[in-house]
């Protein structure tokens, strides 16, 4: 009972430690938060430019071995991440075809890590529901006479407020990486430190205030997108009725 009531107060304690950390603005906590925020919101963005276009192109083109492809797309949503920064650190590393490039413990190979793990669940996800809206809306487009581009054009125009939620779900996915990174940025200090990365490295050193201080902010960034995107869809809805 004794060590159980310590430890409560050393997690009590770390918690309050890790409170402080977080209101004080510590330069390395904000300096890890940045770099987080940076590679995993351009590696959304990326995988978007990517994602959506090919998943509308799937979702309205009908070719031989559709289905084939739409398994391959879905198998690909689980990645293992450290087969992917395997493979990315074969690429880059000396030995590798793009070597010269010099991008291996960079935070560049890290947004590529992110952006082949995230890309595969946004082309997925909007394939289904950009396949809905075109089911929907087809006997329209034919009798407009449109090219596939243009209907590609206003299916993600059309839909760009459910894209929103595909778009937050590559992001929870980016943010959240640990594997993938680890094998490509190295986890360097002030380079490649992100937030998963250094709550493992002092969860592993028993510095509980400082992973405890990161693994708050890291779940306030996913309530504070999540909220930001409900309010968006919320918004356009209520101007849609207006």
């Amino acid at each position: 009972m004794r060590e159980a009531t310590e430890s409560l107060q050393d997690i009590a304690e770390a918690l309050r430690l890790a409170v402080s950390l977080v209101l004080s603005g510590d330069a390395d906590l904000v300096e890890i938060v940045v770099l987080s925020l940076r590679v995993s919101l351009t590696a959304t963005a990326v995988a978007c430019a990517i994602g959506l276009p090919l998943g509308a192109l799937v979702a309205v083109a009908r070719f031989p071995g559709r289905g084939t492809a739409l398994v391959v797309m879905n198998a690909l949503m689980g990645l293992p991440p450290v087969v992917v920064g395997l493979i990315v650190y074969l690429h880059l590393s000396r030995a590798g075809p793009l070597g010269f490039l010099g991008l291996l413990y960079t935070p560049t190979a890290m947004i590529v890590a992110q952006t082949i793990l995230i890309a595969p669940i946004v082309a997925a996800l909007s394939r289904q529901v950009l396949e809905d809206l075109h089911d929907e809306y087809a006997a329209q487009f034919r009798s407009l006479c449109l090219t596939r581009a243009q209907v590609v054009g206003a299916l993600l125009w059309d839909g760009r407020y459910a894209l929103m939620t595909v778009a937050l779900a590559g992001f929870g996915r980016a943010v959240a990486e640990v594997g993938a990174v680890m094998i490509v940025g190295g986890n360097i200090d002030h380079l490649t430190r992100v937030m998963t990365t250094a709550i493992a490295l002092e969860t592993s050193k028993g510095a509980l205030p400082m992973a405890l201080a990161l693994g708050i902010v890291l779940m306030a960034l996913a309530l504070g997108v999540n909220a930001a995107v409900h309010g968006l869809r919320a918004s356009a809805v209520r101007h849609a009725y207006v």
